[in-house]
Parts: C-alpha cells; sequence; structure tokens
C-alpha cells in the first residue's frame, strides 16, 4: 500500500497592480466580492483541507493583507512570508516555510484563482509518481519567431503555454533551489530543469488564467458569474 506524503502549496503574490492599470496590488482586487488570492487559496482547501499553505507577500502589502482576511472574516488557515527582490527569491523564502523532509509542494501563482481542483489533484498524482508536474495547455493561436527584419511561422503543435500549479517531490525540490540564481529562471520548471530533470507536462485548462490586465478582470467577474 503506497504511503500518502505530505502536500504543501505555495502562493506566491507579488503583483503591484501596474499592469492593471491600479493602486491596488492585483491579488487584492476584488472578484465576487472577496480578493482574487482568496479564491486561488481557497481552491487548494477544496482540494486537501490538511495542505500545507504558504503564502509569500511583499513586506510592505502583508499588513493589508491581514486586515483583508479581518475584514472579510477570512479562516482558511496559511502561512504568510516576506518575498524576496525575485519570484526565484520568493518561491526560496516559501519553501523554507515547509519542515517537513518529503512530501510534494506545488508552486502556483497567487492570482491564477480559476485553477480547478481536478488539475491540482492530477499535478500532485504526476508529482507523486515520477517527480515532477507541470501544468501547460495547447496554443490556441498560429505563432511566428521574429528576428530583427523578418519572422517565420513555427508549429504550434509544438508548442504548450506553461501555467501553474508546479508540483515537485520535495527533496528534489530543495536541492534545485540550491542553484545560484540564472536570469532563465522564469518559471519552476526552468529551475528544475537545469538541475538535470526532466519535466512531466499535465493537461491544464483554459479557465486557470493568470489575471494581470483589465480585459482579465472582466472576464473573471463573467466566469464566477457562470458558477453561480
Amino acid at each position: 500500500m503506497a504511503v500518502e506524503l505530505p502536500e504543501a502549496a505555495i502562493l506566491v503574490a507579488g503583483g503591484t497592480g501596474s499592469r492593471m492599470q491600479s493602486e491596488v496590488p492585483k491579488q487584492f482586487i476584488a472578484i465576487g466580492g472577496q480578493p482574487i488570492l482568496m479564491h486561488t487559496i481557497r481552491r487548494f482547501y477544496e482540494y486537501n483541507p490538511q495542505i500545507k499553505l504558504v503564502v509569500v507577500l511583499p513586506q510592505n502589502q502583508i499588513a493589508k493583507w491581514q486586515a483583508l482576511c479581518y475584514t472579510h472574516v477570512f479562516e482558511v488557515k496559511h502561512e504568510v512570508v516576506t518575498g524576496g527582490a525575485t519570484r526565484f527569491a520568493s518561491v526560496k523564502n516559501g519553501l523554507a516555510a515547509i519542515k517537513t523532509s518529503d512530501g510534494i509542494v506545488a508552486v502556483h501563482d497567487g492570482v491564477r484563482p480559476f485553477v480547478p481542483v481536478a488539475i491540482i489533484k492530477a499535478a500532485f498524482a504526476v508529482a507523486a509518481e515520477k517527480g515532477n508536474a507541470v501544468v501547460a495547455v495547447p496554443l490556441k493561436e498560429s505563432i511566428r519567431q521574429v528576428f530583427k527584419t523578418k519572422s517565420k511561422a513555427l508549429d504550434r503543435s509544438q508548442f504548450r503555454l506553461v501555467q501553474t500549479p508546479q508540483c515537485f517531490r520535495l527533496p528534489l525540490f530543495r536541492r534545485a533551489y540550491e542553484l545560484p540564481e540564472e536570469p532563465t529562471f522564469t518559471d519552476d520548471a526552468s529551475v528544475v530543469e537545469r538541475f538535470g530533470q526532466k519535466i512531466n507536462l499535465v493537461a491544464g485548462s483554459y479557465d486557470n488564467i493568470k489575471i494581470t490586465t483589465p480585459e482579465d478582470l472582466l472576464w473573471a467577474e463573467v466566469f464566477l458569474k457562470s458558477l453561480g
């Protein structure tokens, strides 16, 4: 009988709201009457009420988040840690808050509030079996590679749009995050791949958008209403 591994999730929420054209950090903007980040946290709680939840925020946003939790009577248990100057540093800080020696950890964007619970479940399951799992979707549109004076069409079937969560066995993930930070580390998969690991893709969802612009916010409100 397989032993169930402890599970944790690091929710990275370091946005400022600049692309959203808002003075409110995007993870704190309300949709359906509550901050985006609360919706995101609930998805992981719905998946596993015992999961260890770590929220990574800039130092100057923590007091605001605590006030929002009080105002909205938000009682899903989670730990808040201070982020770093880069996403790599922020994930590393979140990882330090997880004390178990083994298990599965997911890293997820705090402004992806609509990730289906079934996809979270699939990513954790594949990571438990194969060491890692990265959620991704096929491209819907044609793409071209741009050079200085020309461009050329590429076969979009050979590419995927990478989403989160990205799940990893903890011992592997800790070792990968001992590497020096590099400019090519755009997500956690790139860090683990640099460590020499093959990345396993899991089918994602087009609903699992990252809310970054005013147009995304409009879509989010409509989508929430469609869920009832």
